[in-house]
């Protein structure tokens, strides 16, 4: 695993949900904010636009210090030089994943099941993203979700990073990152805000006031 990675607010794309806003520039107004970490989430665009995307994004927030992992697209992430990829259970297996970008890499693999999260924890992939941990109008293939007990649960299953993702708002967030989690991975709670600066402020502000002290 990759030492000194801040999961703490973990912002993935989608365009559809900036309000008609130019992708790049809510990214880095919430990167201003306080995002931590950005993944790039985009399922309608072409490959050139995503990877036009991508290398944009790139270069602006590795100014800023702030790590670019590309959803699924390991060509992509090659081309652009991003710091890592994000895997489903349906992409390419971890490990080719792994041949294919080399050890220094952040590599991330959806977790829906805790058979899939035994699994993952023997392998060296850096972290564990936890889908859904309470129902969510983003994506369409629902799995069951979490909930507060099974991010419980999760953590005391592994050591290695977790974050969680789906139906996390400003209402539950300090309950969710009382589990133990290392930080939580949001869509329209940022790309939606009037402004995804000040929004990105507040979220990063209640993670750190909560987070669990090991």
């Amino acid at each position: 695993m990759k030492k000194d990675i801040d999961y703490s607010l973990y912002l993935v794309t989608d365009s559809g949900l900036c309000r008609g806003r130019d992708l790049t520039r809510v990214v880095l107004d919430a990167v201003g904010g306080g995002v931590s970490m950005v993944q790039i989430r985009e399922k309608n665009s072409s490959a050139g636009d995503f990877l036009s995307t991508a290398r944009t994004l790139k270069k602006n927030l590795s100014d800023a210090g702030v790590p670019l992992i590309i959803n699924d697209r390991v060509d992509v992430a090659i081309a652009a030089r991003a710091d890592g990829v994000h895997i489903g259970q349906e992409d390419l297996p971890y490990h080719v994943v792994r041949q294919m970008l080399g050890p220094d890499k952040i590599i991330g693999i959806s977790i829906n099941t805790y058979d899939q999260l035994r699994e993952a924890a023997l392998t060296d992939v850096d972290y564990l993203s936890l889908s859904p941990v309470f129902t969510t109008q983003t994506k369409a293939d629902i799995k069951e979700p979490f909930g507060l007990e099974g991010l419980k649960k999760a953590r005391s299953m592994t050591d290695k990073p977790l974050i969680t993702i789906g139906g996390v708002n400003r209402d539950n967030l300090a309950e969710i990152m009382a589990t133990g989690v290392d930080g939580v991975a949001l869509v329209s709670a940022v790309c939606s805000a009037d402004s995804p600066a000040d929004a990105a402020s507040e979220l990063i502000r209640m993670i750190r006031d909560n987070r669990v002290r090991g």
